[in-house]
């Protein structure tokens, strides 16, 4: 699915193509389909719904007789989830950030889960995936649809996509090809042939940089750039008093950049950049 934000574009581009081009005998097994999961939300082009401004990805369970988010929430959860062995649920950085094309999953909940969580992560061959701990047994209270999956016993993975309001070609096909390498890998797409794997980064977040006063931010850092603890990543400029000396802002760890602040505006609080480490030094 996609659409779960809708100001997020590549996996609903992605997912049409795919419901265009897919025929029937090339399948093996059922095919559910979400374009644009959080529908008024994915129409008008916003991150939340305009009718209760619902986030879709913070409504899990949902409720059946909630307001329109929450009643999507639950549809998803109880009616198609049950039908599913797994869920691939596709993000971005929406309006304000940027990612590379990079899959996000947990550990697995025990060795069978592992090594299937490995195997999509494999098939969909992004150059980044961010392992985390946590929230993936089915008692999980995450209430996101990864956790709606762990709580039905599917196995879920997401993938954050570009962003910036925008639609990045590159990670457009990036996309395309993993959703068939994946199908192939489960034995959905049999007669599919994969091209040659090229490799994941595995990567532990460490933690979000964030602008302390509002202004204009100036990034000194782009996405994959090494960074070290105390570093000044950008400054925060006040053109409204033009006397006054910009804000550095610091990132308190080490890492590389995996994720970025699109605008140039910021307010006290947002995010402007996101730092990881590789999996073998967390």
């Amino acid at each position: 699915m996609a659409g779960v934000h809708g100001d997020e574009y590549e996996g609903q581009i992605a997912l049409t193509r795919l419901a265009r081009e897919l025929a029937p005998p090339d399948i093996r097994g059922q095919i559910v389909i979400l374009t644009m999961a959080n529908f008024p939300a994915a129409e008008a082009g916003l991150r939340n719904s305009p009718i209760d401004q619902g986030n879709l990805n913070r409504a899990f369970p949902g409720d059946a007789r909630g307001g329109p988010t929450e009643m999507i929430a639950h549809y998803i959860e109880h009616v198609l989830m049950p039908m599913c062995d797994y869920m691939v649920d596709l993000h971005s950085g929406g309006t304000s950030l940027c990612y590379p094309p990079t899959l996000l999953r947990g550990m697995g909940h025990n060795a069978k889960q592992a090594e299937r969580l490995k195997r999509l992560q494999a098939a969909f061959d992004l150059p980044y995936a961010w392992v985390f701990a946590g929230g993936s047994g089915p008692g999980s209270t995450t209430r996101t649809a990864l956790g709606a999956a762990n709580r039905n016993g599917v196995t879920g993975i997401m993938a954050e996509l570009g962003g910036g309001g925008t639609v990045n070609r590159e990670i457009l096909g990036l996309t395309e090809r993993g959703l068939r390498r994946v199908l192939h890998a489960l034995g959905m797409l049999p007669g599919h042939a994969p091209d040659a794997t090229r490799g994941t980064r595995e990567l532990h977040v460490r933690g979000s940089v964030y602008a302390h006063k509002a202004g204009l931010f100036e990034p000194f850092k782009d996405i994959a750039e090494e960074v070290a603890e105390g570093e000044v990543v950008g400054l925060i400029h006040h053109p409204e008093t033009p006397w006054l000396p910009p804000e550095p802002v610091r990132s308190p760890y080490s890492g590389i950049v995996l994720c970025k602040r699109a605008l140039g505006q910021v307010r006290c609080g947002d995010a402007v950049f996101q730092i990881a480490a590789d999996v073998e030094a967390g």
